[in-house]
């Protein structure tokens, strides 16, 4: 459904119709895919003996697993657990198999080849605003990148612009299988990353040198853009309030509607509170500013990056919003200690905080669960690093019914792996997605297996 039918009918943004269709599609297309797999699964598939790492109800030594339809139809231990007729029973033991994860933001099908420029659809740097760009019209299900991504355990993910806008453009959640875009683009236009990190300035040069240059100057093109989305909006109910009032003699209206601005109609399911904003930031006063620019208008949002905002993390906890981390690779600043970056997920947890791990990549996606291995290794007790590539990513994104653990009527996005699922040293031996056994190949183990030959 690539923006046809339903969501394909250009309708008044302030329109009662329009508002119905958009839910009604959005419901549409979750149902589809959760209801019916890309690949339809042939006969029950039982995991048995191996260990279970369930996040929502702890761990189960011994278990058993049952995937039906597509979906988890049973777990628990070894004996309580009935075995379908017909089923094909898969002997796990010595495994540990959990959930799929979520990387809670990546660039995988916008990117291929770094160095060329075809295969780059990561931002539109024609402007800083751009919220009418959308993910799925550049999404490439073909790239290489996803299943070298996927054989290490990674199901589903948030797929973003690059950040060197301000308002990119519009998120998509994915999951990491499928015979076309259609089949793995879950749900489009999700969230929508507003970015304050200061890096979206355009001064990078003397030459090239305009408008925003400065912090401030992008704090009053965001204040403007959302002002011009208020005022579009009003020119909008205006026009249907004149449109359903008769003329006269009785006759219909004879309003004329406002130009559409896909610019500013992207804008306003954010400032309704209708969808989330991903606000990132780094240092601690460009949080602060985007938080005042995102309360003064009212957006409902998550915090992204926080890399630097060490000393206000007690102002971060009392937003009460989930915080996406990481990258955690990346260097302190001068007067901190080494480790400033790996405690920052524990320092968060310990103030009661949501966190989720992004990988914030594409060709690296691949690495999403060492950053929580990393994390708990500095603070961040293993049941909430394991919960935030799982658990906590499916409840920020919405999806936590279907997404993030191991429980019964869940989609069967399963893991079967030899060791931890955090550790480097872990083989992921086989991946389930909506039930389907994927094929454990990449192009990575094909040139492994080619120039390995004797």
């Amino acid at each position: 459904m690539r923006h046809s039918g339903l969501l394909g009918h250009p309708v008044s943004p302030a329109s009662g119709h329009s508002k119905f269709l958009t839910s009604l599609a959005m419901a549409i297309l979750v149902w589809i895919f959760f209801a019916t797999p890309a690949s339809s699964q042939n006969k029950p598939v039982v995991l048995k003996g191996g260990k279970l790492l369930t996040v929502s109800h702890g761990t189960i030594d011994n278990g058993i697993l049952v995937i039906e339809n597509g979906k988890i139809a049973a777990i628990g231990k070894s004996g309580a657990v009935r075995i379908p007729a017909g089923a094909q029973v898969i002997d796990v033991s010595g495994m540990t198999v959990f959930p799929g994860m979520i990387d809670s933001e990546t660039n995988l099908g916008l990117t291929e080849i770094s160095a060329e420029q075809m295969t780059n659809d990561l931002v539109e740097t024609f402007d800083e605003i751009m919220p009418q760009m959308h993910v799925y019209d550049a999404f490439h299900a073909e790239s290489e990148l996803i299943p070298v991504t996927r054989l290490n355990g990674v199901t589903n993910a948030i797929v973003a612009p690059d950040a060197k806008d301000t308002l990119p453009g519009q998120d998509c959640f994915i999951q990491l299988a499928g015979a076309s875009a259609d089949e793995m683009l879950i749900l489009r236009d999700i969230a929508m990353p507003l970015n304050f990190t200061g890096k979206e300035r355009r001064n990078e040069s003397f030459e090239k040198r305009k408008f925003p240059e400065t912090r401030m100057g992008m704090a009053a093109q965001l204040r403007q853009a959302f002002l011009d989305a208020q005022d579009y909006d009003q020119k909008w109910s205006e026009y249907q309030k004149k449109k359903n009032e008769p003329g006269k003699d009785g006759k219909p209206s004879e309003a004329t509607p406002p130009k559409r601005d896909l610019r500013l109609e992207a804008l306003l399911p954010y400032l309704q509170g209708k969808k989330m904003i991903v606000l990132a930031a780094e240092e601690a006063s460009d949080l602060e500013t985007a938080v005042h620019l995102a309360n003064e208008f009212h957006l409902k949002f998550v915090l992204n990056h926080i890399n630097y905002s060490q000393p206000i993390l007690d102002y971060v906890a009392s937003l009460k919003v989930p915080v996406i981390v990481g990258p955690i690779y990346v260097n302190p600043k001068p007067e901190e200690r080494y480790d400033a970056v790996y405690r920052l997920p524990a320092e968060l947890a310990k103030r009661g905080v949501k966190i989720a791990f992004a990988s914030y990549d594409s060709h690296n996606s691949r690495n999403l669960p060492y950053q929580a291995g990393y994390a708990s290794a500095f603070g961040l007790p293993y049941d909430e690093a394991l919960k935030a590539v799982t658990l906590n990513a499916a409840e920020i994104w919405g999806v936590a019914d279907k997404l993030g653990s191991l429980d019964v009527g869940k989609v069967a996005n399963v893991v079967v792996a030899n060791g931890d699922p955090l550790d480097v040293k872990t083989d992921v031996k086989q991946v389930y997605i909506a039930g389907i056994a994927i094929p454990m190949t990449s192009r990575q183990t094909r040139l492994r297996d080619e120039y390995s030959r004797k």
